[in-house]
Order: structure tokens, then sequence, then C-alpha cells
């Protein structure tokens, strides 16, 4: 009896574990419409200070899992501190009933859509201590606002003449460096309780050319890559509950965007480096993937990769019609339900572990 019982308990360890990053996934029941069930794969972004109503109503449906902010959304952080606090009130349903992600890309330096820390920016990172100084910082800035998620540090390992790395916003062209350092201040996120996203994967640090401006393509082997770009996310700190994927191209392994690649998303993210936590797409409303089709096509490309957020940041409308696109995909079986269900298990389990605020 005690040896059945002893196996039982090691059983459910090794379950616990398999999970990865702290992500113990919630249960999503059958219940969810299929909104539901897509709004919890989806943040959306808005223009102006004031969230629109159908936003509203998409949270108080169950059918959205947080927002995004940018400079526009800020007017003054005491009036973002109020917008984002009313937001978290609205009502959700029971079995959706969690704090909803707020999403800001908060790096330092040239790239902070709020004013204030942390005023370092990765190049003139000299330090782990300072490094994990400009994350308490920013988490400590991104609370007090009542945003619970940076979308940084970044984790690219620059290259000569990379676009990144021209705009400061590398920590070094050693990979080991750009671990130490973006672990630090991934780790001093998660002191002020705010979680970390490493970016942008498999690593953009060859780009000399940024995708929110053009199409990038990286011509490295895939031996490279692995060895030197993927090299930050072999065993992340426990603050990095995310990793965002690069919309860049990465012919070694697939001539479609990471973005759109279940082998990055999938083969590489989830089984090779055993990721447990939430992936989220770069902006997918950018020149990189315009190509490829309407908000609708360039989810369901995101989502069928493995992908747990495909994220449309400029607007309300665009994000609203890619989740319409995906309820219609998944009505007409192009998209596998236990799947979705299992990411909307995490994108939950994200939501349940964070503070609103």
């Amino acid at each position: 009896m005690a040896l059945a019982v002893l196996a039982a308990a090691f059983i459910a360890l090794v379950v616990s574990l398999a999970s990865g990053n702290g992500s113990h996934e919630a249960a999503v029941g059958p219940q969810l419409t299929s909104r539901q069930l897509i709004g919890q794969r989806m943040v959306f972004g808005y223009d102006g200070t004031t969230p629109p109503a159908a936003l509203e109503r998409r949270i108080r449906r169950g059918e959205a899992a947080g927002v995004i902010l940018f400079g526009r959304n800020v007017g003054s952080p005491a009036r973002l501190r109020r917008t984002l606090a009313a937001l978290q009130r609205i009502h959700q349903p029971e079995e959706l009933r969690a704090p909803l992600l707020v999403l800001v890309d908060q790096e330092g330096g040239p790239v902070r859509r709020l004013p204030g820390a942390p005023e370092l920016s990765a190049a003139a990172t000299a330090s782990a201590a300072q490094a994990r100084a400009a994350g308490r910082g920013a988490g400590a800035n991104l609370r007090s606002v009542g945003a619970n998620v940076d979308l940084a540090p970044v984790v690219d390992v620059a290259r000569a003449g990379s676009a990144l790395e021209g705009e400061r916003r590398t920590y070094s062209r050693d990979a080991a460096r750009v671990r130490q350092l973006a672990d630090a201040f991934a780790r001093g996120l998660g002191d002020a309780g705010v979680a970390a996203t490493y970016k942008h994967f498999p690593g953009f640090g060859a780009a000399t050319v940024n995708t929110d401006d053009a199409p990038a393509r990286i011509d490295k082997s895939l031996a490279e890559v692995r060895r030197v770009d993927l090299r930050p996310y072999e065993d992340p700190p426990e603050a990095v509950k995310l990793v965002m994927l690069s919309t860049a191209v990465y012919p070694a392994r697939d001539p479609r965007p990471a973005a759109f690649s279940r082998r990055w998303a999938t083969g590489e993210l989830r089984d090779r480096l055993h990721f447990g936590g939430v992936s989220i797409t770069d902006d997918l409303q950018t020149p990189a993937v315009r190509r490829f089709g309407n908000p609708g096509q360039l989810a369901y490309f995101a989502v069928r990769a493995g992908v747990d957020l495909p994220l449309f940041s400029q607007d309300y409308g665009t994000g609203d019609q890619a989740a319409d696109g995906l309820v219609t995909a998944l009505r007409a079986g192009r998209l596998d339900e236990a799947e979705l269900r299992t990411s909307a298990a995490r994108v939950l389990a994200l939501r349940r572990s964070l503070a609103a605020g």
C-alpha cells in the first residue's frame, strides 16, 4: 500500500514538473463557447486613452485574455491606472475569472511605453547587477499602473551591422553574456511580480532590417542558430513566462516566418527546449507578414504552428477580425480543438498566476 502511494505521488510530481516554467495548466471545461475558447488566445490593442466599448463587452463575455499598451494609451500614469483597474473589475464568466494580461514593451533606453524606469538601454548595461536593477525598476513602473507582463528583455545575440544593435536594444554579441544579463533583468522583473518575455525566438540578432519596417530573412545554419541564438532560451529563470516568436524567415528550418512555422514554434520551442509557458507572436500588423494574408489568415497560421497568442497590436478592429477568423476556422474543423484547449489552459494558468495590478 505504501509503495502504491509513493508511486502515485512520484507520477504526480513528474506531471507537474513537465509543464515547465511554473506553468501549471488549469483545466478548460467543455462548456466554453467557441468564441470564449478563441478569446483566451487573444490580446487586443486599441487607440487612445479610453478602451472601446466593444473591448469591454468582449472581456465581459470571456472572449479576451488581455490588452497590450503603447504610448498612445497612456495619457498620464494616474489615468492609465484607473483605466486598467476598471478593465480588471469587469465581471467575467466564472470559469474564466482571472486577471487580464496587461502587456507593455518596457525594455529600457529607446523602447519604453511608460515614462521612467528603466532608463538604461540593453547596450549600456555593464553588469548583471545593473540588469537586475533595471528589471526591478521596469517591474515597479509597470505594476504602478496595473500592468503585469513586460515584453522584455531582448535576448537576441547581436552580429555586426544588425538592426537591433543599431537601435541599442541588444546586450552583446556574445551569447553567454546575453544570457547572463537577460536572466538578471528577468529576475528583476520577477522580484517586482511582473512576468518576463524572452524575444525574438529563435533569434533576431543577425537581421539587418527590423521586421517593423520590412520583411527580414536570416540565412544562418540551423547549427549556428542552435549554438548561438537559442542559447539564452535554454533553462530560463522562473520569471520568464512568455516567449515571443519572430516574424523573420529562417530558411535553414522553414521557408515561412518563425511565427507561422510549426518546426520553430512547436518543434524547437516546445519539443526540443521544453518551454512550458505562453508563446506569443511579434506584431502581425507589420510589413514583415503583410503578404501572407488578411488578419484571420495570419492568426490561423500562427495558431496552427502552435503559438498561443497571435498579436495584433495596432488597433482593436484588426484583432477583432483575427478572432472572428479563428472562430470560423474552429467551427469549420480546420483547428484542433484539443490543442486549442491546451493552449487556452496555458494562458489561463498565466493569468491566474499574476496580480491584477
